[in-house]
């Protein structure tokens, strides 16, 4: 009797100390009792290459968590491969990714048409793709495509409130519509049309114009939008072309008002290339707090984020805002995985993906990041901002969703 009673005690003791490990052994591939292994790509060559700043501030970020003892007991290891935007490529290296070098999800693979051409296979393996560095509207479906899941405003919506906005400002205008020929470039252009109605786009656009990822230069579309004699450029770029947009407007003396995307509103990365005195006055969304604003000087989030960036990042440009979003979409994936606690598998995973509700310290006074079963687009607001001096200058109120 006292034997089977001590057995009984051994099984309940082993079963009670060994429950994380029997968690990991129902977790993703690629988590142990010490690691959670993950993958991205990025384009750290080719045309959106200045994007590749945010794989490194991520990087940085969880080499810093890490450090600091990981989540729940375990380190993460994120492999970063370059993909130089270009869609192939991106299914050549996420293949590699999961079948041979058995990461449990992918997280934050960076663009649209990079995005899209591995949205059903992942999907069909059921391998989670979070927090997909993109603002395409292919992100937010959890009916079709559960396992996919976005990070920032949703395109369509930021199109949207750059048309309301023109709608009080100017309802005569005359719009020149320059973007870029993808998936990305159709979502701006649709909120965009959506936001003014289709009454105000048969009166207001009166040129359209786009571009391929591959083009070398803007400069015929730029001189062909201003021959329509457009008093606003609706500009749907990447940085490279922003940066180009920016600069032959100015050139050739046409004045519009300006939208630049938010996809192309870095300071560091796209209007110090295009000459800060060519970019005054244009008009874009913020959701992050911008580095070069003043007024987030002595703000403790901003303290901590030039902080972080000066230890673990100290070759990143800290006039660039894409390394504030690095920055804070890692502090999003921190906080799901605490969240998970040792339930490590992809259906957990997504479960808590679906149920994040934030206060990013580096999101913008009253936007939160809030996800739910149904809701797979965590952060649906965003501010006005006009290009002065050397910054963007904050205007109007919080809009979005």
């Amino acid at each position: 009797m006292q034997d089977g009673v001590r057995s009984m005690l051994a099984l309940w003791f082993a079963v009670l100390f060994a429950s994380p490990a029997l968690a990991a052994g129902n977790a993703a591939p690629g988590v142990s009792d010490t690691e959670i292994k993950l993958g991205q790509t990025m384009p750290y060559s080719g045309p959106a290459s200045a994007y590749g700043a945010i794989g490194k501030s991520e990087l940085a970020y969880l080499a810093m968590i890490n450090e600091q003892g990981g989540v729940n007991g375990r380190k993460i290891t994120l492999e970063s491969l370059d993909d130089g935007y270009s869609p192939p490529k991106t299914f050549e290296q996420t293949r590699r990714l999961v079948e041979q070098d058995n990461i449990g999800f992918i997280f934050s693979s960076l663009g649209t048409p990079t995005g899209v051409v591995v949205h059903k296979y992942l999907n069909d393996h059921h391998v989670p793709q979070l927090f997909q560095s993109s603002g395409a509207t292919f992100w937010a479906d959890p009916e079709h495509f559960p396992w996919t899941m976005g990070w920032q405003p949703n395109y369509q919506t930021e199109g949207a409130i750059y048309a309301r906005y023109l709608l009080k400002r100017d309802p005569n205008a005359k719009v020149a519509v320059l973007y870029q020929n993808d998936d990305a470039g159709r979502d701006y252009v649709k909120g965009f049309k959506d936001g003014l109605g289709p009454d105000a786009v048969k009166r207001m656009i009166v040129a359209t114009a786009s571009y391929e990822v591959t083009d070398a230069t803007l400069d015929s579309q730029i001189v062909s939008l201003q021959s329509s004699g457009a008093t606003v450029l609706f500009d749907n770029t990447t940085p490279k072309f922003a940066a180009q947009a920016i600069r032959k407007t100015y050139d050739i003396g046409w004045r519009p008002l300006h939208f630049l995307m938010s996809v192309a509103n870095s300071v560091g990365a796209v209007m110090e290339p295009a000459g800060l005195e060519k970019g005054q006055g244009i008009i874009t969304a913020l959701y992050l707090k911008d580095p070069n604003d003043p007024q987030w000087a002595n703000d403790p989030a901003m303290k901590d984020w030039l902080a972080f960036m000066k230890k673990y990042d100290p070759q990143g440009d800290l006039g660039d805002i894409f390394n504030v979003y690095g920055y804070s979409e890692a502090q999003t994936l921190v906080q799901l995985l605490k969240q998970c606690g040792n339930d490590l598998s992809r259906e957990n995973v997504m479960k808590q993906a679906a149920n994040l509700n934030i206060d990013l310290p580096l999101l913008l006074p009253g936007i939160r990041l809030h996800t739910g079963p149904k809701d797979f687009s965590p952060i649906k607001q965003m501010q006005l901002a006009r290009f002065e001096g050397k910054r963007w200058v904050l205007f109007g109120e919080v809009i979005g969703e």
